[in-house]
């Protein structure tokens, strides 16, 4: 799900980037700021960060006494991307494995969905291992894959988000091609 927040943040401007000309100065905290965005990746309240929309309010610049830094408190909001419990979501496919597929879903690279949470499938081994079922159903490397958010699960020291997923309930699986 799509989440649009609005974050405070501190902004740290080097002494060396400080200019008496306003404009300077405000580019410097807008460049940091989206620099700091893009580093932070991920939080495991807000999910992944997207994309920064819209800069509310720089606050009064306070000076760091030993380095001569400014910090500066800004506001402004942005979009995540976080996976809830019983969401239904896509991602495509991109490894098939024996015990089941994993699966990716926007800025999520590690969805799982288990053989077990698709009963339908049967695992077919080969070069191109693929699960299928009586109708023809592939689940393959590359198709995009309809399911349901079991549960997911954050990892601070990677930060980032895994999933576990499943077909098992109406249309959910793969997408028919269109």
């Amino acid at each position: 799900m799509f989440l649009k927040t609005e974050l405070q943040w501190n902004v740290v401007i080097p002494a060396e980037s400080l200019d008496a000309k306003g404009l300077m100065l405000q580019k410097a905290i807008v460049v940091r700021l989206l620099d700091d965005f893009a580093k932070r990746k991920a939080t495991k309240d807000l999910g992944y960060l997207l994309a920064l929309t819209t800069i509310e309010k720089i606050g009064e610049g306070k000076v760091r006494q030993h380095t001569g830094d400014v910090l500066f408190p800004v506001t402004f909001k942005a979009i995540s991307f976080k996976l809830f419990r019983g969401e239904i979501l896509e991602g495509v496919v991109h490894k098939v494995l024996k015990q089941g597929v994993i699966l990716r879903c926007g800025p999520i690279e590690n969805v799982y969905l288990s053989s077990s949470k698709m009963l339908d499938y049967n695992y077919v081994p080969g070069e191109n291992p693929i699960f299928m079922n009586d109708k023809n159903s592939r689940i393959e490397k590359g198709v995009a894959v309809r399911f349901i958010v079991i549960g997911a699960k954050w990892l601070e020291a990677e930060r980032e988000f895994q999933a576990l997923v499943g077909i098992h309930a109406d249309y959910l699986g793969p997408s028919p091609l269109v």
